[in-house]
């Protein structure tokens, strides 16, 4: 395992090597830690995909009206920025559900986006009660490199030390930060938008391991975090699920858990045998394959493959599903083409493959009737999921439009699992296309179980 944390070091663009060095200063205190980890199979158990987020909202261009189409509604207006938060002598619990479980815990923080160095003043990790209250027997002060506090650099992502506590599979977790200075600079700050998780935002001061968190606020969306990893036997996988809105869960009940990727942990947990495997949800609402779209919608899936799936610990199968923001944004223009998506994902399954991993690729499901819908972009997704299916590139195929769309209307979701904006499923939606995933898939050749890397 130590030869795989140097190479994953340079897979991420120097972030752990810069953890590295600053961790090397108190080298005499932090040995032992780090010699007592050599060898230990960590895997994450929950992760969001970051994006930036600049400190003032950019001015939203016009956006160009799709072509009329029969029965299609006019589109509405583009939503405003969602309102921009800043901390100052604050403490955020933010809550995550967790996907396999364990009883050795620790977490990873990010300022990946950052300009400037942020300090953590304080973290603790504890099992959720209810609301913003926490199981009071399992709060864990979080530690990095023995210390209580942390600044992290600039592009960098840090681990806190690891704890004892023990968290069943598919249970809550809350974990406060606490950011004694003001988050209003110029550097962006790292998030994640689509949360559809209510996280709550103390009064002031250090209120890190509170029972109850004096909240004064609230806030749908996710700062700081990365991931949450769990101590596993060397039988425990990751799967990541990379794509767009519909894999981040939009239109999804909020405070639920009813995205795809949680309905297929679900399904993964109810499995039989000791060889679990971990979900991890990297979907980023308008994401595209190629380009970049909205400032919050994160950088094209290219160039953050590496960093949301080859650097996850204990990946060992990713699940693909991008590319209708590249086809509907398009409206009636050429550009890009159904070849040029196809070429991006060929580059992703390059990716993949070329670190161990199996991925599979997930048809594009309808979207006749959404905004953006034209019949260009209608030709693009059917061009592009024939490829999916026929072409073989993938190790294999999930097929999410078979699953969602009404078989009379081939263009269009069936009504039942309709979101209402024509674009995203609803909560019966992403079940169903958690229920049309064959969990084969994820299983090893020798003995049933999935490996650290693949099959």
């Amino acid at each position: 395992m130590k030869s795989c944390n140097q190479r994953r070091s340079v897979e991420r663009n120097g972030w752990l090597l810069l953890v590295s060095v600053t961790l090397a200063v108190a080298a005499s205190a932090v040995a032992p830690t780090i010699a007592q980890r050599s060898g230990e199979h960590w895997v994450g158990t929950w992760a969001t995909a970051d994006v930036g987020r600049p400190q003032t909202a950019p001015a939203l261009p016009p956006a160009p009206a799709p072509a009329a189409q029969p029965g299609t509604a006019p589109a509405p207006p583009p939503a405003p920025p969602a309102p921009f938060v800043h901390f100052s002598n604050q403490t955020l619990r933010q809550i995550v559900h967790i996907s396999v479980g364990g009883d050795r815990v620790r977490v990873a923080l990010s300022n990946t986006f950052g300009t400037s160095p942020l300090t953590i003043g304080a973290a603790h990790l504890a099992l959720r009660d209810k609301q913003s209250a926490i199981v009071p027997a399992s709060d864990r002060p979080l530690a990095f490199g023995g210390r209580p506090t942390i600044t992290i650099p600039s592009g960098a992502e840090v681990y806190s030390d690891p704890v004892n506590l023990t968290i069943p599979s598919l249970s809550d977790l809350a974990v406060d930060l606490y950011l004694p200075i003001d988050t209003n600079r110029p550097s962006p700050l790292t998030m994640h938008a689509g949360a559809l998780q209510t996280n709550y935002v103390s009064d002031t001061g250090n209120h890190a391991g509170a029972t109850t968190l004096p909240a004064v606020a609230t806030t749908p969306s996710w700062f700081l975090l990365s991931r949450v990893e769990v101590l596993a036997p060397d039988t425990v996988g990751a799967i990541v699920a990379f794509g767009d809105s519909i894999t981040d869960g939009a239109r999804s009940t909020p405070d639920t858990n009813n995205r795809w990727p949680d309905h297929l942990a679900k399904r993964l947990a109810a499995e039989p045998g000791k060889g679990k495997v971990a979900v991890l949800n990297a979907g980023i609402g308008g994401n595209r394959v190629l380009s970049e779209g909205a400032f919050n919608a994160g950088i094209n899936a290219l160039a953050r493959f590496e960093r949301d799936v080859i650097g996850q610990p204990g990946v060992t199968h990713v699940i693909v599903m991008e590319g209708i923001n590249d086809i509907g944004s398009a409206r009636q223009n050429p550009t890009p083409t159904a070849q040029d998506l196809i070429v991006g994902h060929m580059q992703l399954i390059e990716l993949a493959h070329t670190h161990g991993l199996k991925i599979y690729g997930a048809t594009l499901t309808p979207f006749d009737g959404a905004a953006y819908f034209t019949k260009e972009g209608e030709a693009k997704r059917a061009a592009l999921n024939n490829w999916i299916r026929t072409s073989k590139s993938y190790d294999g195929v999930i097929d999410f439009d078979l699953a969602t769309r009404d078989p009379n209307q081939t263009a269009k979701f069936l009504p039942k699992y309709d979101s209402g904006d024509h674009l995203h499923p609803n909560d019966a939606g992403y079940e169903a296309m958690a229920k049309a995933i064959d969990l084969t898939l994820f299983r090893a050749a020798a003995g049933g179980r999935p490996t650290a890397r693949g099959f």
